[in-house]
């Protein structure tokens, strides 16, 4: 068994602001575009949650639910320079360390550089040391996989630490809602409810050839996580290939205005995670995916590689127009990035994953 340790910064962009500047604290704001630019939030503090924000929402949407609400354009140099400092945290520990993004990682501290028994102590040293040396908290999750480490970091944010032991595993997956699965997102758990699937004991019931039936390719991952199993090893230094978004509508669109709408927020969140993660990509690709879940894809690729909004609605813009829509209403939009110009990613670095016939937390 393996000891990962899942570390989520808590409202990381939003939190960064109100650190550097104390008349943001204890108010709602996010960090995103504006909304009289068609904005959208890439992070919001948890004053703003409160009204119901989010990532990813329309800054429009947003300032409709808080009037008050304050918006600051991102800083993602700084962002950058503070996860470096966390990473060199992590370091300490392990050199194990996969980062999903600019505020989170997940360890495999299964042997560790300091020889500490319990992931659990590691966690909160972590925990202690990044606020210390950055005034900003983390909420860490610890287990013997990836997913439930990342379920246990969403138990008790902020600033929380949450342990799923072995023998609690299987009982953690079976009463938790749907809903609150990583990897099941609103229209998938909306089709799950669908199907009488309310809770990891209903999706537990479920055989592989039903979940691969109804959800495709996906079946696989839901079947092995009703059962707490995740063998994905943590990638030390994963070279990405790829970024992207889509969003799946709750109501099928079939206003050629409103796709190009909901396309140019997309671009906007794709050119986000862009920054985040300091790259660019040559070869554009639009999914789209009809009412029928019938999907298709249009790809274009560059000569140079491109990271700006203008440029990357523009391309899904043109792919868009290329399709023809039949008067059929479209279900899910997307937009991803390939071919990425990495230069500035380490490079794949293959590190052996110890094994530890026993395991303590």
């Amino acid at each position: 068994m393996r000891k990962i340790v899942h570390v989520d910064m808590d409202a990381f962009y939003a939190s960064v602001e109100q650190r550097d500047n104390p008349s943001y604290r204890g108010k709602p704001l996010v960090v995103g575009g504006s909304p009289n630019q068609r904005g959208v939030v890439a992070a919001a503090s948890y004053e703003a949650r409160k009204f119901g924000i989010h990532s990813a929402m329309p800054s429009i949407t947003a300032i409709a639910k808080c009037p008050g609400l304050i918006f600051v354009r991102p800083r993602f140099d700084v962002y950058r320079e503070i996860s470096t400092s966390i990473h060199a945290i992590f370091k300490r520990y392990t050199d194990l360390v996969e980062g999903v993004a600019l505020d989170e990682a997940y360890l495999d501290v299964t042997e560790n550089k300091q020889n500490i028994p319990y992931a659990s102590t590691i966690a909160r040293h972590i925990k202690t040391a990044i606020f210390q040396e950055t005034q900003l908290t983390a909420t860490a999750g610890v287990s013997i996989n990836k997913f439930l480490a990342k379920m246990a970091s969403g138990q008790n944010k902020p600033n929380g630490l949450t342990v799923i032991l072995p023998e609690d595993a299987i009982a953690f997956v079976e009463q938790l809602p749907i809903e609150k699965f990583h990897g099941i997102g609103e229209v998938t758990a909306a089709k799950m409810h669908s199907l009488g699937i309310h809770s990891g004991a209903d999706l537990k019931e479920r055989s592989l050839t039903e979940l691969i039936h109804h959800f495709g390719k996906a079946g696989h991952y839901y079947y092995k996580i009703a059962r707490a199993e995740d063998d994905r090893p943590v990638e030390a230094n994963r070279v990405r290939k790829s970024v992207g978004a889509e969003t799946s509508f709750a109501q099928d669109l079939s206003d050629v205005g409103q796709m190009l709408q909901e396309l140019e927020q997309i671009a906007q969140i794709v050119e986000q995670r862009l920054q985040k993660h300091e790259t660019q990509g040559r070869t554009l690709t639009l999914k789209v995916k009809f009412s029928d879940y019938h999907q298709i894809t249009r790809s274009k690729t560059m000569l140079a590689p491109i990271s700006e909004l203008s440029t990357i609605f523009e391309i899904a813009k043109g792919l868009f127009e290329s399709i023809d829509l039949e008067n059929r209403s479209i279900r899910l939009l997307g937009i991803s990035l390939s071919n990425l110009d990495n230069a500035k990613q380490t490079q794949v670095i293959q590190l052996p994953l110890f094994q530890n016939a026993g395991i303590i937390f």
